[in-house]
């Protein structure tokens, strides 16, 4: 098995969860058939914006994902082995290799389900029908869906990006989350889905990123709607952590209750958070 010289890898439990000194994967390593995720979306919620895996590193875990960049500088859509940053100002720009990365979720993707969609008029009906399908396949794996469709309607969202000290992840889309709405227009929505047992590790459920064709809009998506399209899923059974080398990252307490900041930040509005 080959490793990066420069960075080495410790391979820790049955479900494979890898810890690295320098905070990545060689290709060798990087399984096809699994889910791999840097760091953890609770320590994003408690504003580790930081990073010592960046983008270059990422790609050799897979090519299709979601994730985001250092001071929470946007949104990340990886998809096709390339990975795009959604800015706050809401350009979309291919992201530099040697930008860090705080937190995401890629793998290598496999078309193994198609599911068809007619008339979605939210995004609630859209998960309930992925739910559907989950719940037929088994609810315990992971699912990373791609979709190209038109969508009738799309309510996205990216941010500006933060500097240190950094804030906690709530508090920074509440001054720097940006909403942008549009309507039939074409693009490849990315998703996630993370069993129950995740929740102190990602969160359970879905999450969504989008891209338009054009490659000069997308983001974290709060709402849509379709008239039709057909879902590819891909099944995923394994399950490998990346953790960051950063005396930061190691004095958090992650065992600390985040859901509901982190809720909030899957789903809440600007004008929400400031409630």
């Amino acid at each position: 098995m080959k490793t990066n010289l420069k960075k080495k890898l410790a391979l820790a439990l049955a479900a494979g969860l890898l810890v690295g000194s320098g905070g990545y994967a060689s290709p060798a390593l990087a399984e096809r058939e699994s889910l791999n995720q840097i760091a953890l979306l609770q320590s994003l919620a408690q504003g580790y914006f930081g990073g010592t895996v960046t983008v270059r590193d990422m790609r050799s875990l897979g090519d299709v994902g979601i994730g985001t960049f250092e001071g929470l500088n946007g949104e990340m859509i990886m998809l096709d082995g390339t990975v795009y940053q959604a800015l706050g100002d809401g350009r979309v720009v291919v992201a530099d290799d040697r930008t860090a990365v705080p937190y995401a979720t890629v793998t290598y993707f496999d078309d193994d389900i198609h599911v068809g969609m007619k008339d979605v008029k939210d995004k609630e009906s859209f998960e309930k029908l992925l739910n559907a399908e989950v719940k037929k396949c088994g609810e315990n794996s992971f699912y990373m869906i791609k979709l190209h469709t038109e969508f009738s309607s799309i309510l996205f969202r990216s941010e500006y990006g933060s500097r240190k000290p950094y804030p906690t992840l709530v508090e920074a889309l509440k001054g720097k989350q940006t909403e942008f709405t549009a309507q039939n227009i074409k693009g490849t929505l990315v998703g996630l889905y993370c069993p129950n047992y995740m929740g102190g590790l990602n969160t359970p459920g879905w999450h969504f990123h989008f891209i338009s064709d054009d490659r000069q809009q997308g983001g974290h998506i709060l709402e849509l709607s379709l008239k039709e399209g057909t879902v590819e899923i891909d099944k995923t059974d394994k399950f490998t952590m990346i953790l960051h080398d950063d005396p930061e990252f190691h004095r958090m307490n992650l065992a600390k209750d985040m859901s509901k900041d982190i809720k909030s930040a899957e789903h809440d509005t600007q004008s929400d958070m400031n409630k």
